[in-house]
């Protein structure tokens, strides 16, 4: 009894030290110091809290059971090393099955926990909107080495080439006017089918915390609602060729009007209908409707 309750004394400012230390947390450290959070500004996307959490939830529990580890570790090499005047080999502990059972079942515990919450969220971030809901549909095609984007419901599009290299300023920087940029709305559903004219890429929005391989012969998808306005750096995630360093992209989110007056001004320039893939170099893939080579018997 009496042990119970100095363990309760001893719980009630360890809780309050904790409290204390979580409260006087930034934006930034509350999130794991990932990209797309600021002080006093709502997420990038409706996905990046989400992300965060499973971020910042796992080092919690790893963290947990490295200092458990390490501990146990330091204080059998402090409690069991050698005295003055020893000789021989210690007792040895073998075919302990309790503490075999513990080592076997605690991290089986801790996959299939990690396992679990990630294929949770997963479901809930590749989830695609429901029928019924407005939804901005957007096609980006993957190249080397830039990236084409498709506004599929304004019959638009955005060509882009892959990054220039500035002959002013620092050495490998960049010209920012020529790198492509995707243009969403902000508060809007956006599907942005994903597709690749070559090899394989990988398109990735940094503050989003979220990528999406770019395979040729598959579509894949990615659903996001970008809920704040800003420039958003983008690049390829996946080793793509000599020019992969030099493939980067923006996302802009910005108001629904500027939105319609970039769709207009893609206009204005001629840029009406949609880039396809006519312009594949694989034409020769399954899926591609081209004939296909038969081995000779």
């Amino acid at each position: 009894m009496r042990h119970n309750r100095r363990l309760r004394w001893a719980a009630v400012p360890i809780a309050a030290s904790l409290s204390l230390v979580l409260a006087g947390c930034t934006t930034a450290q509350l999130n794991g110091f990932l990209p797309g959070f600021e002080e006093g500004q709502p997420p990038v996307t409706d996905n990046t809290e989400r992300v965060s959490g499973l971020w910042v939830t796992s080092w919690i529990v790893l963290l947990v059971v490295g200092i458990i580890t390490w501990g146990l570790t330091i204080w059998a090499v402090i409690a069991y090393r050698r005295r003055k005047g020893q000789t021989g080999l210690p007792v040895q502990l073998r075919y302990n099955m309790p503490i075999e059972v513990f080592y076997t079942v605690v991290p089986l515990i801790l996959v299939l926990g990690f396992f679990a919450f990630t294929a949770r969220d997963q479901q809930e971030i590749e989830q695609p909107f429901a029928e019924g809901e407005d939804v901005v549909h957007i096609e980006a095609i993957s190249k080397q080495w830039a990236w084409d984007f498709n506004y599929v419901d304004e019959d638009v599009y955005s060509p882009g080439i892959q990054g220039q290299l500035s002959d002013e300023g620092p050495a490998g920087s960049l010209v920012e006017s020529e790198i492509p940029t995707l243009v969403l709305p902000v508060d809007a559903h956006i599907e942005i089918e994903l597709n690749a004219r070559d090899v394989i890429h990988s398109f990735w929005v940094v503050d989003f915390l979220y990528k999406k391989d770019m395979i040729p012969g598959k579509t894949n998808y990615m659903y996001v609602t970008p809920t704040r306005e800003g420039t958003y750096a983008g690049k390829c995630a996946e080793l793509c060729g000599e020019y992969h360093s030099l493939m980067l992209f923006n996302v802009k989110v910005v108001s629904e009007s500027e939105y319609q007056d970039y769709i207009q001004s893609l206009r204005d320039k001629g840029q009406e209908g949609q880039l396809s893939s006519e312009y594949d170099r694989n034409q020769n893939l399954p899926g591609t409707g081209a004939p296909q080579l038969k081995e000779e018997e």
